[in-house]
């Protein structure tokens, strides 16, 4: 009885291999569908797009691109989570997808085991600035003036748990400061808000910050990536001004349901990573505010891999939690 049980186990797991190994050499033979787990006109949205066509070319399948937005982005990721892992259905995700999925309770799905890294698409700049009325020029003067009045700086985001938000609570959490977060329903209130003095400090995406910064209606005092942006090339970063710890960037991603076949992974990020090099394409991405840039598929799983655990510590920490 055990015997026959485990010959017919084995005969499935060889059927099941077999079965992928030849959707691999037959892949794409069908439509594909790109989640977007945000509306139109976001990041991953604009990303999806300059991509969906170009790869539909080189793959000569239509390429489709599905916005299915819902609690922070994880009802589209939970959606990619339990796709059949065929290669016909991927993620557009984003880093976000490592808060969101930890600022929600009972999350059914894993963003570290539930999907396999296809290829980095772009990274977005974050600047801390301040407005000019508040006398901060540097982020030792921001220090200085909170340390010195613990809950009198304000800082807006553009949400719970938004990268904005979550940039500044680690800020907060290397220079042991207090100051007070007023979270917004989106960036449009909260950009205007900062603009206007009504809130001292925040972080704005770099290629919108410096507009501000040159028209003298904003401060910019750092950037939260490892290098200088050469969107504002005289503005250091936290590491150059002694704040280690604070790489707050943003960046954008393509998944697929864990356990598609690595032959499938493989070509999806050759064509990806193909098309990411592209001038226009790259072009087109800057417009929006963010740099283009593909990855293997190791350098995305490091990447998830490093950034899951350091947002988790943020978010308990600060018992910060999706309302």
């Amino acid at each position: 009885m055990m015997r026959r049980l485990f010959i017919q186990a084995l005969a499935g797991a060889v059927f099941s291999t077999t079965a992928l190994c030849a959707l691999a050499q037959t892949w794409p033979a069908q439509p594909i569908k790109i989640i977007v787990p945000f509306t139109a006109g976001t990041g991953m949205d604009t990303i999806a797009r300059a991509v969906s066509p170009r790869l539909s070319e080189r793959l000569g399948q239509p390429v489709v691109v599905q916005n299915l937005p819902g609690a922070s982005g994880n009802i589209g990721a939970d959606a990619v989570a339990k796709a059949n892992p065929d290669g016909y259905t991927v993620l557009m995700g984003a880093n976000t997808m490592l808060m969101a999925s930890q600022l929600y309770k009972n999350v059914p799905f894993s963003p570290v085991r539930d999907f396999s890294s296809v290829s980095l698409a772009a990274w977005g700049t974050l600047m801390l600035v301040s407005h000019p009325k508040t006398g901060i020029k540097s982020v030792d003067d921001l220090v200085k003036q909170s340390k010195a009045k613990p809950g009198s700086i304000s800082f807006g985001s553009p949400g719970v748990g938004t990268p904005h938000h979550m940039a500044m609570e680690l800020f907060k959490a290397k220079t042991e400061l207090f100051m007070l977060h007023v979270p917004y329903r989106g960036t449009a209130g909260y950009t205007q808000d900062l603009l206007s003095g009504e809130l001292n400090v925040g972080f704005l995406p770099v290629h919108i910050a410096q507009n501000f910064v040159n028209t003298g209606k904003l401060n910019a005092l750092a950037v939260g990536s490892p290098k200088r942006h050469p969107v504002a090339g005289n503005v250091a970063t936290f590491n150059e001004l002694g704040i280690k710890g604070v790489e707050v960037d943003l960046w954008y991603a393509f998944f697929t349901p864990s356990k598609t076949s690595s032959t499938v992974v493989n070509r999806l990020n050759t064509e990806i990573s193909a098309i990411l090099k592209l001038p226009e394409v790259s072009e087109l991405l800057k417009r929006a505010g963010m740099d283009a840039a593909a990855s293997t598929t190791d350098e995305l799983t490091y990447l998830v891999n490093k950034d899951y655990p350091r947002w988790g510590e943020v978010i308990r920490r600060n018992n910060i939690s999706a309302e």
